[in-house]
């Protein structure tokens, strides 16, 4: 029989990527829940990917911050596998209405968990976190994965209280949980509010890209980015070899200052980079100018990253020079 493998926020840029992965890569029937808002495109991603029309998929609309219908329950059917992605991600906003941050990324984290304790069939439930709930990382500082937590956003604050919560599931109902902290996303069919296409779309426009940096702007902030797809292969490699209860960090292949970046996007695009160094902190508050993440263990079990960061980046830049609808605003 087929796994079945429920995913949430399956629509969103890094769901869509592991959605078209496990179609790509196994025989798994996927159901996906989504809440379809600004950050899903609705149904565009799903649509855009070579099996959109896979049989084996399924997309069901629901608000997770409250229980599942017994309807949708029905229609899940025997679930083996739940990623569970779907959150509000963006830190800015999070500033603008924490509450709907916490309402979601923590209500909708805690009924996910619910629904997993009527499932027998369950054999691992994985919550995707971040590496911002580990906070500012200073120089030399690359955080393990059961370091203490220090969000500085709601944002972070959130996703961190809903890790502490998978935890308690975890011990207390034995729910088979792996959380899994991830490091910048980047890839195809990304939000044009996002550093890298936002960087492809000013550069392509001649505009000027806003580097952020450290208070004497002569040093930009950091970044460990790696590719959504390289992200879906971690998750799938974890379904078979990762350890029930444990934490995973997902880290990106190295370091790269956001000035590096955009001149390396420049390059790719063919165009000259018109920039300015701005002081992160005084433009946004409760934004950290360096994460890290140790990705040790991942390596210990012998995860490779499948597709080297420049590579990735290059072949992204190319796609969304041939796809520049997805550098429109939605």
């Amino acid at each position: 029989m087929r796994k079945r493998v429920l995913i949430t926020g399956g629509c969103g840029f890094i769901g869509h990527h592991v959605v078209e992965h496990f179609l790509l890569n196994t025989d798994y029937e996927i159901s996906i829940i989504d809440k379809l808002n600004y950050a899903s495109f609705g149904l565009d991603r799903l649509r855009s990917i070579p099996c959109d029309r896979d049989p084996r998929v399924k997309v069901f609309t629901a608000d997770l911050s409250y229980p599942l219908s017994q309807g949708l329950k029905q229609e899940l059917g025997d679930v083996n596998t739940i990623i569970h992605m779907a959150a509000e991600s963006h830190v800015d906003n999070s500033i603008k209405e924490p509450r709907v941050f916490f309402q979601n990324n923590i209500n909708g984290t805690v009924e996910m968990l619910e629904y997993a304790r009527e499932l027998d069939s369950l054999e691992n439930f994985f919550y995707f976190s971040t590496d911002e709930v580990y906070g500012y990382a200073p120089d030399g500082v690359d955080y393990k994965e059961w370091d203490r937590h220090k969000p500085t956003n709601p944002y972070s604050a959130a996703k961190s209280a809903a890790e502490n919560i998978c935890i308690a599931y975890e011990n207390t109902y034995k729910i088979p949980i792996m959380s899994v902290n991830v490091m910048n996303a980047f890839g195809q069919r990304q939000h044009v509010e996002k550093f890298i296409p936002m960087t492809i779309k000013n550069v392509l426009q001649g505009n000027k890209v806003l580097i952020h940096s450290y208070p004497n702007k002569e040093r930009a902030g950091s970044r460990f980015y790696i590719h959504a797809r390289n992200i879906a292969q971690a998750v799938l490699f974890l379904m078979n070899e990762g350890e029930i209860g444990e934490k995973y960090n997902i880290v990106g292949e190295k370091e790269v200052d956001n000035l590096e970046l955009a001149q390396f996007i420049s390059e790719v695009v063919g165009k000259p980079l018109n920039y300015e160094m701005v002081d992160f902190h005084s433009k946004r508050p409760g934004h950290d100018l360096r994460y890290s993440l140790c990705g040790e263990k991942m390596n210990s079990i012998g995860w490779e990253i499948p597709v080297g960061f420049e590579e990735a980046l290059t072949k992204t830049i190319e796609w969304t020079l041939e796809n520049q609808r997805w550098l429109e605003e939605k």
